[in-house]
């Protein structure tokens, strides 16, 4: 056997090993979702934190993909000085579907006001995301237990 077909064969088992180790899990992916979502709500990027939702999106509100769509540039327009505090409490994977639960506190300026919009100082809200995996994306299909005033 020759040199060349002899490192052609170790790689051919080396590289399977070596993808498996580097390519990231279907938790960190969606860590990753909510890392850039929180990111992008405080830069106020609609487009981006919608990125982040599933044209299947409905929740117990009755919002749409559309609907919620709307709602967030319009909130985001209205608000400044966003900041997102988020603490993953567990995420749940059965195979193209997840769960995962979240503290969430976001303070923002409205106008001259500055306070909580979710959650507060003594408690944060605890919220119940749905997702689904696309392809190789994970999106936000349902948020539970957010407080929604119309």
């Amino acid at each position: 056997m020759s040199k060349k077909s002899i490192a052609f064969l170790i790689l051919l088992i080396i590289l399977p090993v070596i993808i498996y180790f580097l390519w990231p899990s279907d938790e960190a992916r969606i860590k990753k979702l909510f890392r850039e979502g929180a990111k992008a709500v405080e830069a106020r990027k609609a487009e981006d934190v919608m990125s982040k939702v599933s044209f299947n999106y409905s929740d117990e509100h009755g919002l749409s993909y559309i609907t919620l769509k709307q709602a967030v540039e319009r909130t985001l327009k209205e608000m400044s000085g966003i900041q997102v505090e988020y603490d993953i409490k567990g995420i749940t994977i059965k195979d193209k579907n997840a769960s995962a639960e979240l503290d969430l506190r976001v303070i923002a300026t409205y106008g001259k006001d500055t306070g909580y919009v979710v959650g507060d100082a003594a408690r944060p809200a605890h919220l119940t995301f749905s997702l689904e995996k696309e392809r190789t994306n994970w999106q936000i299909t349902k948020v539970e237990g957010l407080k929604v005033e119309f």
